[in-house]
């Protein structure tokens, strides 16, 4: 599942060393008592100028999570950021909590930190989730599982054959990997040079946007254990975008001047590609900027296209040649999909010290068609 987050997809995380991290203790109570923190805003502040802060103060100070990554048993892992709301700069809060596929707490943590740190992000891995590490290097991930115990990952500078199971933690250069089964962090083997994005599907099948130097068209290029199996070029006078990639579905974001135009999209795993430049979706609609495009695939091959903080579509079917709009019950700051499952997060988009109309996690288990907000359940 793809790691949520409500400020763009930026991949950082909590100030602590990883180190330092795995010397805390997952859960249990810690921290300060919680005091009479009086109205919202003293309570707020009060939890970002706490040294040791407890998990459920933090939480309520965030309102909702920044990021909710599903591990392959079911359970959540939600993090939050309770962020300095009158400079970007100075004291600040995260936290995060692990529930089980019923829904209780079985494992929190919380840390303070500085506003100028960017919310943690994590991935859901067999057997628990994985932080993605911070910095352009593998300095910073560790590992949980289910049941919130860390564990220390191995990070090796020599690249690893992608395979099965591997779940992509740093898209852009250089690009990482994580294998479960080792708890290894590794550069993929083969990449390209020219190479600016990356995509692992569940099969392990390794595909990357080529933008060469030269006036060559960018090309989608694939391969398996270091083999390439294939490549197709992005139609003129487009550039690629995001990749996004699982279950013979590949789908590349069309990007022409400042907007995105249109997808690249295979269903049968490069032996066919379509173009779509219509589909029901309002192209010149989309004004954030092509950084801003939420793309992800379903597990039953559809697409989920939107923008961050705006309107999200949905493939009527796996051909997804067309798209109907998401009626959401509240406005989405950002959503992304497990398997069919829609997970959708609104929230401010900066700091503060209310909550915004419908403020939280909604999911949905069929589509979009009817939401529920998350409720925790003790």
């Amino acid at each position: 599942m793809a790691s949520l987050t409500k400020h763009g997809r930026r991949r950082a995380g909590l100030v602590a060393a990883a180190s330092a991290a795995l010397a805390l203790t997952a859960c249990g109570p810690g921290g300060s008592d919680d005091g009479d923190y009086g109205d919202r805003e003293a309570r707020y502040k009060r939890v970002i100028e706490d040294a040791h802060p407890r998990p459920a103060n933090v939480i309520e100070a965030a309102g909702a999570p920044t990021d909710v990554v599903r591990a392959e048993d079911g359970s959540l892992l939600l993090a939050y950021n309770a962020g300095n709301v009158e400079d970007d700069e100075g004291p600040a809060a995260t936290a995060w909590r692990i529930v089980d596929p019923d829904g209780h707490t079985v494992a929190e943590h919380a840390e303070h930190s500085d506003a100028e740190a960017a919310p943690a992000a994590f991935k859901g891995v067999r057997g628990g989730f994985v932080r993605v590490p911070p910095g352009e290097g593998a300095e910073g991930a560790y590992a949980l599982d289910v049941r919130g115990k860390l564990h220390k990952v191995i990070s090796t500078e020599t690249p690893l054959r992608t395979r099965p199971g591997d779940v992509l933690l740093a898209e852009l250069e250089p690009s990482l990997i994580y294998r479960p089964a080792t708890r290894t962090v590794a550069p993929p083997a083969g990449a390209l040079d020219d190479a600016i994005r990356l995509a692992i599907d569940e099969r392990g099948t390794a595909w990357s946007l080529d933008q060469p130097l030269t006036e060559d068209p960018n090309r989608v290029v694939w391969q398996h254990d270091g083999r390439i199996l294939g490549s197709t070029a992005v139609p003129k006078p487009y550039t690629g975008g995001i990749l996004a990639a699982r279950g013979g579905t590949v789908a590349l974001s069309l990007i022409r001047g400042e907007g995105v135009r249109g997808l690249l999209v295979t269903t049968d795993g490069g032996e066919h590609w379509q173009t779509v430049l219509t589909g029901g979706i309002p192209w010149r609609d989309l004004k954030r900027g092509p950084e801003s495009l939420v793309l992800e695939v379903l597990a039953d091959g559809r697409l989920l296209l939107g923008e961050e903080g705006g309107r999200y579509w949905l493939a009527d079917d796996r051909t997804n040649s067309a798209f109907h709009e998401l009626k959401t019950p509240a406005k989405f700051t950002s959503m992304t999909v497990d398997g069919t499952t829609l997970y959708g997060i609104a929230d401010a988009t900066t700091a503060t010290y209310d909550l915004v109309k419908g403020e939280g996690l909604w999911i949905s288990r069929d589509g979009g068609r009817e939401w529920r907000r998350y409720e925790q359940r003790g």
